[in-house]
């Protein structure tokens, strides 16, 4: 199914789930959404409009980390630095890039002679 297809049939049945539990009661309007040359026209009782406003704030897109307390930027990444301004947000952040400005890497561990395992030399 394709996106259009899916995103229409998810509105239609999101509207006939909600309208099925009060069939009678006030009617809001009519929307229309039209996708790919395809069109699907929903009656809105008072309770589907409501569900509807409160899903679609409701909802919390898994890549929103908020905004920046900096520069008020919506674009923070999985390590907290935001993508416009640069800097780290938010205590969380701040300790990161101070434990990552005080990393070091470690020295190499040298091979012990004869080979590359103790045993092997005994």
């Amino acid at each position: 199914m394709s996106l259009p297809d899916a995103l229409l049939a998810a509105l239609r049945d999101f509207a006939a789930r909600i309208d099925a539990l009060d069939p009678a009661a006030p009617l809001v309007g009519d929307l229309e959404v039209r996708l790919g040359g395809q069109q699907v026209r929903l009656t809105l009782r008072a309770p589907v409009a409501r569900a509807l406003v409160e899903a679609l704030r409701a909802y919390h897109d898994p890549r929103d980390q908020g905004r920046c307390d900096h520069c008020g930027g919506r674009r923070l990444d999985d390590n907290f630095l935001c993508r416009d301004c640069g800097r780290p947000n938010g205590l969380f952040g701040q300790l990161l890039a101070e434990r990552a400005a005080r990393y070091t890497e470690s020295e190499a561990i040298e091979a012990p002679p004869g080979g590359r395992h103790a045993r092997d030399t005994a």
